[in-house]
């Protein structure tokens, strides 16, 4: 009976522990009663790479490393590129043929008018394929650019004065029925569509006589927002089955925070749109401003979501084959689910140098640190997970940043550890078996413990660790 009493009194206290448990200074707490959002999907892009795949074999094999559960990252988000058709424009400026892409868009010579045709762009049809059979759950289909047949400039590529948009507002309609016509054939596919989402990084300003790397458009906030506002209104009239996504602001700062502001105060797009889309780059040292606008996200509209929809190194400084690039990014990805409360987090390119992997000159695929990295989260936190609250008395200098999702028995702890040294942790508010998996400079998101959860745990230096508990 005392054994009993004992027991009873000792699972009590451990229930009541986030209430009022004092932190040591190297104290890491699980507040299973704080909860923050739920998660929704991890994802990566088809640019610019899945056209260029031309070995039916190695469009498998990346899409397995990407997509299957089991042997790959579980990836849940496909991001296809609806192209902006500079492949076949014969007055292409991209200098990188890469990036020029192939549209279903094309002018029929005989009717004098131009045509759909679905069997084009069938190298990233294919990964698409491969991808879904996967387990791709989500197919998003974006854009860079209108057509270049409907742009100012007769360009995808941008227009020829700065800051300046290149769609006129009267081929606004035209481009409206050219994506949703896209997205329909897709949907009368079988093709799992979640989104569509026209608009890409609206405040840059793209093309100009001087600059020409890739596809892209300009909009002023009030035309960004004009654009959307139509699409959805025409989708609504269709009864489309997807959702409208956007506008895939460039970076979440105050510079830019007036897109959030405008987006939501249309009363259009405020009924008909449940989240914000939007990119990390040019953040990476900006950890405090991003916690700033993620309070002001949520406190400003409660009631939407926040979705982190591209982000890769850039510039690209650090070598991709090392522990420091995986470091970076999953930096990154722990920054978005906790300053920003993202609900999904997207790569930008898959395979490519600034990618998760790469292609050897022989045509053998190379893996990048970053795709262990990424491995640490996505193989772990699944869609329907809920953030808890993670408690700690690090000192703002501290090296280690933490996230922890649960499905209510599993819990999942991620800890990143971006010092040269190993830090000692002890690990409270759980109970139960466990498992930890540990990406560093010589191990790829690999199993290095199971067994019964113990409280002090080791987290070794530069690296990514993640600690799972069946309570």
């Amino acid at each position: 009976m005392l054994k009993f009493i004992s027991l009873l009194l000792a699972i009590i206290q451990f229930c009541l522990m986030p209430l009022n448990y004092v932190l040591g200074r190297h104290d890491i707490l699980i507040d299973r009663a704080t909860t923050y959002q739920t998660f929704e999907s991890f994802g990566t892009s088809s640019c610019w790479w899945a056209q260029t795949i031309e070995n039916d074999g190695q469009a498998r094999e990346i899409a397995k490393l990407l997509y299957d559960d089991n042997e790959g990252l579980g990836l849940d988000v496909f991001r296809y590129n609806i192209g902006g058709g500079e492949a076949d424009n014969p007055d292409c400026r991209i200098w990188d043929k890469s990036r020029r892409t192939e549209s279903f868009y094309v002018f029929d010579e005989e009717k004098n008018e131009y045509v759909y045709d679905f069997t084009r762009d069938k190298n990233a049809r294919r990964v698409l394929d491969y991808a879904v059979e996967y387990g791709a759950e989500k197919i998003i289909l974006f854009c860079n650019s209108p057509h270049f047949s409907m742009t100012k400039s007769g360009h995808a590529s941008g227009g020829l004065e700065e800051y300046s948009s290149n769609l006129p507002k009267e081929n606004y309609q035209a481009f409206i029925d050219y994506v949703l016509t896209i997205a329909d054939w897709f949907v009368s596919q079988g093709y799992p569509v979640y989104a569509i989402s026209p608009i890409n990084e609206p405040q840059w300003s793209w093309g100009s006589p001087d600059w020409v790397g890739q596809e892209g458009c300009h909009y002023e906030v009030n035309e960004a927002i004009e654009l959307l506002e139509m699409f959805a209104v025409e989708m609504q009239k269709r009864g489309c089955t997807y959702r409208l996504s956007g506008p895939e602001s460039g970076e979440m700062t105050w510079a830019h925070y007036q897109y959030v502001e405008k987006f939501f105060a249309s009363e259009i797009l405020n009924s008909y749109c449940d989240s914000f889309a939007g990119h990390s780059y040019w953040m990476d040292t900006k950890a405090e401003e991003k916690r700033q606008v993620g309070d002001k996200f949520k406190e400003n509209y409660p009631d939407k979501k926040y979705e982190m929809s591209e982000w890769c190194e850039l510039p690209l400084e650090i070598d991709s084959t090392t522990i420091d690039s995986g470091l970076r990014m999953a930096r990154i990805i722990t920054e978005d689910l906790t300053l920003m409360n993202a609900v999904s987090w997207q790569s930008w390119t898959a395979v490519n140098g600034d990618g998760l992997i790469d292609r050897n000159p022989d045509g053998t695929l190379k893996i990048y640190n970053r795709y262990y990295a990424f491995k640490q989260f996505t193989s772990f936190i699944k869609p329907g997970m809920v953030r808890v609250r993670v408690c700690d008395n690090f000192k703002e200098e501290s090296t280690l940043d933490t996230v922890a999702f649960t499905d209510g028995s599993r819990y999942v702890l991620v800890i990143v550890n971006t010092a040269e040294t190993d830090e000692k942790i002890n690990l409270c508010g759980l109970l139960g078996k466990a498992e930890i998996y540990l990406t560093d400079a010589t191990h790829n998101c690999e199993k290095i413990y199971e067994g019964e959860y113990e409280k002090q745990i080791t987290v070794p230096a530069k690296s990514i660790m993640t600690v799972c508990v069946d309570m």
